[in-house]
Formats: C-alpha cells, structure tokens, sequence
C-alpha cells in the first residue's frame, strides 16, 4: 500500500541483525500478529501498563477521553459522541429548512 515507510538500520557489533519498526496506522485496536499469516496471539488476555490521562500526548487523549466518553454513553443506553454529532446536524439542517417535510424520512 502507498504511504508505507520502511527503515532497515544495521547496527554496528550485532551480526546478522535488522532493526524493523513498524507504526499503526489505528492505534486503537491490538495486533493479533505482525505478518498477516502469522500464528495470531489473543489479544485479551494483554495487560496493557496502566498510564495516566495526563502522561498522553494531547491527539492520543483527547481520542481516549472521547473513547471513554462513548463508552459510559452506550453504557447509559444514549447516543454516542458521533450519532449526538449527527443528530444535532440533522435538527439544524430541519430547523433552518421549514418548508421540507421530514415526516417520512427513515432515521438509523
């Protein structure tokens, strides 16, 4: 796929030895495995290290506290963060379109 960097850095004193690293793309979800192929690991039984909001960068909190967010949202039986965005788009665009009739529309 495009957009892919690769490094294969040798380092002195360590035969035979490549240094891969790889980044996500999603950092949200876990690698099953690393080579599609591979055996895969289950990914619930990992124990990530704890951390704190604070020791985030500011884009990797603000996605946690979003995730958490939608989490105690689903958990109350409400709309999450994105369907509360759709929703209230939705209510403007019929708020500032009076003459429409919106009485058949199918929502969900």
């Amino acid at each position: 796929s495009s957009g892919i960097n690769a490094e294969w850095p040798l380092r002195p004193g360590e035969d035979n030895a490549v240094v891969l690293s790889l980044e996500k793309f999603n950092k949200v979800e876990w690698w099953g495995c690393i080579i599609k192929g591979d055996e895969e690991i289950s990914t619930k039984k990992v124990q990530p290290e704890n951390s704190k909001l604070g020791d985030l960068d500011g884009e990797t909190r603000s996605m946690v506290e979003k995730m958490m967010y939608d989490q105690r949202q689903k958990a109350a039986g409400l709309p999450s963060s994105d369907d509360q965005k759709k929703e209230d788009t939705m209510k403007k665009f019929m708020e500032q379109h009076p003459e429409m009739d919106f009485s058949k529309c199918k929502w969900g």
